[in-house]
């Protein structure tokens, strides 16, 4: 695949988790290659050291305007950024798009609030001969999959990345587990479940919220199938979808029971005391033993605990890490600050007994 060069639009939003699908690209993607962030708030700095402190020699410009301007390399599009609640664009990032559009720049956006229904927007992007991709457009009901048992034909051993919330860095902890694994010699494969796995260039997967509940099941299994059947991989990797819990999108019993998971990463947030936007609610989240106990129940087994360092200084982090791995009696990690080649020995003993 041959990569893009892109500007990712953010505004006001890259040093927080509504910009996890900026966070994603900046980390890793085989499909963009980021020249540059649009975030009004951080303008000079580098979108690398606003992410997590680390420069990524990415510049961070005020507008889609300023950048050209300014003399900014022609691009071949603009991602938007973000995953608000909802899904929906918000309205001051319109000039920006109007204005990549104008430049004859693409547009990708991941967004329930697609633009192609946006007669302006089209109308403009038509006249300039500018693509728009939706990519939580649902597919035709003839193009899903319904679930019918072959997923218990699959060769490869089967991995969940589950968190105990959404919006907790499952994707990145299962990228880098991804990574690590082939680096190590473990052929792995990774399912996508979101439109940031799509837009970082994972070959198999589908989006998960823009499913058909009906097919859920069956397009899980379809992803899983057809990877081991065309990549013939030891270990194939599922990046969870918000929570078994989450009481506004429960997630995870799919990939369980659907995707045939017998072994998961659980990923723990443990700062949080409330479901991820629900604060006003009092909507708890469960322990990690709790949340480990409830994934046993399901015929599966919690091989590892990772954790979200969000906020935390890293003694208190490392705090949170020593208590929960008492509590739990098995290996917990903190994979931005540590790496996940630690996971490898229970991963590798896991794929091997598992096939």
């Amino acid at each position: 695949m041959s990569k893009q060069n892109a500007l990712v639009l953010t505004h006001d939003n890259l040093d927080n988790i509504h910009a996890k699908t900026c966070h994603g690209l900046l980390r890793y993607t085989g499909r963009y290659n980021v020249i540059a962030v649009v975030d009004r708030k951080f303008v000079g700095q580098d979108a690398g050291e606003v992410m997590d402190g680390k420069k990524l020699n990415i510049p961070i410009v005020r507008s889609v305007e300023e950048y050209y301007k300014n003399g900014g390399a022609p691009v071949d599009c603009l991602v938007i950024g973000v995953a608000t609640h909802g899904g929906i664009l918000p309205d001051d990032f319109l000039p920006d798009i109007t204005a990549a559009i104008n430049y004859k720049c693409d547009i990708v956006n991941g967004l329930h609030d697609y633009l192609i229904d946006r007669e302006d927007i089209r109308s403009l992007a038509e006249s300039n001969n500018v693509k728009l991709t939706d990519i939580r457009k649902p597919k035709s009901i003839r193009d899903l999959h319904f679930w019918h048992g072959s997923i218990n034909k699959v060769e490869a051993s089967v991995l969940a990345v589950l968190g105990v919330d959404c919006a907790l860095g499952k994707r990145t902890t299962c990228g880098m587990i991804y990574e690590m694994c082939n680096r190590k010699g473990l052929k792995t494969e990774m399912i996508y479940t979101g439109q940031t796995g799509w837009m970082q260039g994972y070959k198999h997967g589908f989006i998960f919220d823009s499913t058909l509940n009906d097919f859920i099941s069956g397009e899980i299994e379809h992803a899983v199938v057809n990877c081991d059947n065309e990549e013939k991989p030891d270990l194939i990797l599922l990046e969870g979808q918000s929570s078994l819990r989450n009481p506004s999108g429960p997630g995870g019993s799919e990939f369980l029971l659907s995707g045939n998971a017998k072994g998961v990463i659980l990923q723990v947030a443990p700062e949080r005391e409330y479901f991820e936007g629900y604060e006003d609610l009092k909507a708890y989240l469960p322990s990690t033993k709790e949340e480990i106990e409830l994934i046993r129940n399901y015929g599966s087994e919690v091989l590892a605990v990772t954790l979200y360092n969000q906020s935390l200084e890293p003694d208190a982090i490392r705090q949170h890490a020593k208590r929960i791995e008492d509590d739990i009696q098995m290996p917990v990690i903190i994979p931005l600050d540590d790496g996940v080649d630690e996971l490898y020995g229970v991963i590798k003993s896991y794929s091997d007994g598992a096939r």
